[in-house]
């Protein structure tokens, strides 16, 4: 469970912006949902790819990154100051039970800085500490103090010791790595084949035919059953030409098939709408992630959703009885009628998103992007979110004017 995360130096990110998950209201120790907002070319989702960074460096930088290379990020480029200063992440987490802070601070060439601590009892505990290439360990950590030397010597100037430490089977640091790149799952527009592979192989296991099924059913999409077929050699050929001329496919031996009543011939994938399609990306990801408790990160994902089917996937993991494992959603998203009175299909009195669920993120004239809090403007109880945000009452809000957009795109006239 995602407690918090700060970045500084990220793309469109120059200071350090801080995301927090513990809510406000109540004593869960994070919110299951979290929407951020903000016009398009704020930094959004270079929030988004900010931890989605933090993560692959940390699956990637000892097994991926070249040994005489450079470290991959993209630091702010409109100051060039920002060029020569160093890019930190940093991630609070609940792993396995414990509390635990991790980050790294990077630049261009090495790793400055990284730093595990945990919090059984509540009570903090150094795993490691690294620092101008010198690494300390904890006193309590017996296996990793008894590996250090040895683990010294395999990490590289621009590898992460924590990638070192979990791929050599330290215990101590084992549920760290396991939250960093098996928990936190992402999904953007951009992802397209491999969730296509994902919801074949659920719809081959009969015990997720039956929920894939319903999800896709209950959208009232017009749909009433889903089939996977192999294609035939023909389709198969003329597939792999397309993909080796750079254009990619749904995937490559099989198709998706989909009815939508007792007597009409089956559609495929690719003669689906954009929301359908949105919609049948996103099935796997919202059950992998309320199956192992994952938490999910979404890109704007929600763009040809229904706002009413988006409030429905926020309800999924909202409510304990749909999310039981206590599972996250990130919701990177321009849709406003989260923020409105109470939806159809939501109990009355109840809001979609509460106050300490909501974020926004604005780019001002230097073009650096800054994060605020809902809850830092003090809505009073009963108010119009939706409208109050819509009309400029928060940040987040693109500032257009009707008579630049007019003056700019005048009619012509008939000669």
């Amino acid at each position: 469970m995602l407690l918090g995360f700060r970045v500084v130096n990220h793309r469109s990110i120059r200071d350090e912006q801080e995301l927090q998950l513990t809510p406000v209201y109540g004593d869960e120790p994070a919110v299951p949902v979290a929407a951020v907002y903000g016009a398009n070319a704020s930094g959004k989702s270079n929030l988004f790819g900010a931890l989605e960074f933090m993560s692959s460096a940390v699956r990637d930088s000892f097994g991926r990154w070249r040994p005489d290379g450079r470290v991959p990020r993209r630091p702010f480029k409109l100051d060039p100051k920002a060029a020569e200063q160093p890019s930190g992440f940093v991630a609070e987490f609940i792993a396995e039970g414990v509390r635990h802070t991790y980050g790294f601070v990077v630049d261009d060439r090495v790793v400055r800085e990284e730093w595990l601590y945990s919090y059984p009892e509540k009570r903090k505990r150094v795993v490691f500490e690294r620092e101008d290439g010198g690494i300390k360990v904890g006193t309590t950590v017996g296996d990793l103090r008894a590996k250090l030397e040895v683990l010294k010597a395999l990490v590289r100037p621009n590898a992460l010791f924590l990638s070192v430490a979990a791929q050599s089977n330290v215990a101590q640091v084992a549920p760290a790595h396991r939250f960093l790149t098996d928990k936190l799952a992402f999904q953007s527009r951009d992802v397209r084949r491999r969730d296509l592979a994902r919801i074949k192989q659920m719809l081959q296991d009969p015990a997720g035919r039956d929920r894939v099924v319903d999800l896709v059913r209950h959208a009232d999409l017009g749909i009433v059953g889903i089939e996977v077929k192999p294609l035939s050699p023909a389709e198969a050929r003329l597939r792999d030409l397309i993909e080796r001329e750079g254009h990619p496919v749904p995937a490559a031996g099989q198709e998706l098939w989909f009815t939508h009543s007792k007597w009409s011939q089956p559609l495929s994938f690719d003669e689906q709408s954009g929301g359908t399609r949105d919609w049948v990306h996103l099935v796997p990801a919202l059950l992998d992630a309320l199956d192992g408790g994952q938490t999910l990160v979404l890109d704007e994902v929600d763009t040809n959703l229904h706002p009413l089917l988006t409030a429905q996937v926020v309800r999924l993991f909202q409510k304990p009885e749909t999310n039981p494992r206590r599972a996250q959603l990130v919701l990177i998203t321009h849709d406003a009628a989260l923020l409105g009175s109470p939806l159809l299909g939501v109990e009355p009195g109840e809001e979609v998103l509460r106050r300490d669920q909501v974020w926004f993120v604005e780019k001002g004239i230097d073009g650096a992007s800054r994060l605020s809090a809902l809850a830092e403007f003090r809505p009073r109880k009963g108010e119009s979110m939706q409208k109050r945000y819509l009309f400029g009452s928060y940040d987040g809000v693109p500032d257009m004017n009707e008579w630049q957009f007019a003056d700019a795109a005048p009619s012509r006239r008939a000669s």
